[in-house]
């Protein structure tokens, strides 16, 4: 929802104050300065980019919509789930969750969290080390090592699209150029034009650098940095997963091995001590703590 909100401010702001200032909209509408100027960018992308990098970018847009999705719910949910889990090894050992963590869409436990059971992501990350805590053949530092060089293949992976786009939007003020380069040559060859024509020809010429620039700085270049931000926020789960199970391999009690990883969460997602000592409470007496 925010990025049409923007779209939208960007666009009143702009022509809105060109109207109000006495323009006229008419001249500014140039349809092969457009074609122009999106065609190279379109082309520019193909050619920098290989297959995968394609794809990946395509993928990213349905995810865009989903902008709330991680936030102080899923946070709380998510360690929730995780003091559970961590709660039933103390009790039971390793091999208490074996069952639960080989197929968690049958697990009871899981089922209480029906958000967090939905995210591919987080579900893949942590039913791996929880697999690879079960086995004890990882001493927890080797454990960290293989955590943080996943992590690093999911924020270089994560950022292929962001930076693919960016690339694009810092082209297209170059492509405006460009096309207004071509405006003005196609006026100036006009050898009979009298002024007042040959004025409006380098008048819908100087339209391409207004639209390059726009482009490229009010709709493709915000696109970017929405994907980046988003891709930081999935990191945050993935370190605050991290952090969670390894205080937990170094001996902490389940209920501290979960303020470890709400530590890890940034200020405005983080619920606060009280609060989230109230909802593990809570879910201790939960169906899937029994």
């Amino acid at each position: 929802m925010l990025i049409p909100l923007g779209y939208i401010v960007v666009i009143l702001c702009v022509f809105g104050g060109f109207v109000l200032a006495g323009g006229s909209l008419g001249p500014i509408f140039q349809p092969t300065e457009l074609l122009m100027i999106g065609g190279a960018g379109i082309g520019a992308f193909i050619a920098a980019n290989n297959g995968k990098a394609i794809k990946a970018t395509f993928r990213i847009f349905p995810r865009l919509r989903r902008s709330a999705k991680y936030d102080k719910a899923l946070y709380m949910e998510l360690m929730a789930l995780q003091y559970k889990l961590l709660a039933k090894i103390r009790r039971e050992g390793m091999l208490g969750i074996e069952r639960d963590i080989d197929n968690p869409q049958e697990s009871a436990l899981f089922s209480e969290h029906p958000q967090v059971l939905s995210d591919p992501m987080i579900m893949n990350f942590l039913t791996d080390y929880l697999r690879l805590m079960v086995s004890g053949s990882m001493e927890p530092m080797e454990l960290d090592e293989l955590m943080l060089h996943e992590i690093e293949a999911f924020e270089a992976e994560a950022h292929i699209p962001a930076d693919a786009i960016a690339k694009v939007g810092d082209a297209m003020p170059a492509f405006g150029i460009v096309a207004a380069v071509l405006g003005v040559v196609k006026a100036l060859s006009t050898a009979d034009a009298g002024p007042d024509e040959m004025g409006q020809m380098i008048a819908h010429a100087l339209v391409g650098t207004f639209l390059g620039i726009l482009m490229g700085y009010g709709f493709i270049n915000p696109l970017a940095s929405r994907i980046e931000r988003q891709a930081k926020e999935a990191e945050k789960v993935l370190q605050c997963m991290r952090v969670t199970l390894l205080a937990s391999l170094h001996g902490y009690a389940p209920q501290l091995a979960v303020e470890f990883g709400r530590k890890a969460l940034h200020s405005a997602d983080r619920p606060g001590f009280s609060e989230l000592e109230e909802y593990v409470r809570n879910a201790k007496s939960g169906p899937g703590s029994a």
